[in-house]
Formats: C-alpha cells, sequence, structure tokens
C-alpha cells in the first residue's frame, strides 16, 4: 500500500484536518504526492508571477493556517499525462464526497480543473490540475 513520504507528510500536515483525512484516504488507493499545502507571503507572490495561481498573498486558501487548499499530484508524476490528473481528481473527489457524507469532514472538496463544479473541464478558465480546496458545504 503506498504512503506518503516524509516530505509529503509534512506538507500535509499544514493543512486543515478536512484535508489531511481525505489525502490520508486517496493514498491508500492512489499514490500520490504532495507539492504544497501552506503557503507563505514570498512562496504565494512566487508562484502568482509563474502563472501558477491567479491570486497573491493572501488571497489563496493556501495561505491561512491551517492551510484550506493543497497540491497533490498522482505519482510517478509526468505532467503531459493530463488523463490521469482527470481520473485522479475523480477518485480524490468520489472518497471527500463519501468522507463528507458520512460526517468525517465539514466540508466539501473543489478541483482546481473544474472550479464551478459542473463536471466538465472544457469550460475552465484557469486550469490548476494539482490544486485541491475546502469549500463550505
Amino acid at each position: 500500500m503506498p504512503k506518503f513520504s516524509i516530505r509529503s507528510q509534512e506538507r500535509l500536515n499544514t493543512c486543515h484536518p478536512d484535508l489531511q483525512l481525505v489525502f490520508e484516504e486517496v493514498v491508500k488507493v492512489f499514490d500520490c504526492s504532495i507539492l504544497c499545502g501552506h503557503r507563505d507571503e514570498q512562496d504565494q507572490n512566487q508562484v502568482f508571477l509563474e502563472g501558477k495561481s491567479q491570486l497573491k498573498f493572501p488571497k489563496s486558501k493556501h495561505n491561512t493556517l491551517p492551510s484550506m487548499a493543497v497540491d497533490v499530484v498522482p505519482y510517478p508524476i509526468d505532467w503531459k499525462n493530463k488523463q490521469r490528473f482527470y481520473y485522479f481528481a475523480g477518485t480524490v473527489m468520489g472518497i471527500a464526497q463519501h468522507l463528507y457524507e458520512s460526517g468525517k469532514i465539514t466540508h466539501l472538496i473543489r478541483w482546481g480543473g473544474d472550479w464551478d463544479r459542473d463536471t466538465k473541464t472544457d469550460d475552465q478558465t484557469f486550469m490548476d490540475l494539482p490544486h485541491f480546496e475546502l469549500i463550505k458545504a
């Protein structure tokens, strides 16, 4: 069974307990790496400048502590394999929905490949495939 590396676990530990629980369940069925949980001002503004975020500090959900957002990728990472990201996101969203419906987490999850949560990925203006964030139910 896959498990997080020490670095991934440290990054996940900066996140809200709901995100921690979701991804502790996800990694049991789909090997993945945590790229980022909490981001400080310097890191957030850098990803903004690189075009990897549309928000400057402190507007991102990554900027709270605990972080209300996490960037996670299927492992091993293949940035060109978009279908794998979609499949991974479906796994994450299914597990998160189950945990929410069973009362184990208190937030819903939004994925950066489907910001409006309509299950269509061809209507997005900004694709952030590794991004998952908590939203109010």
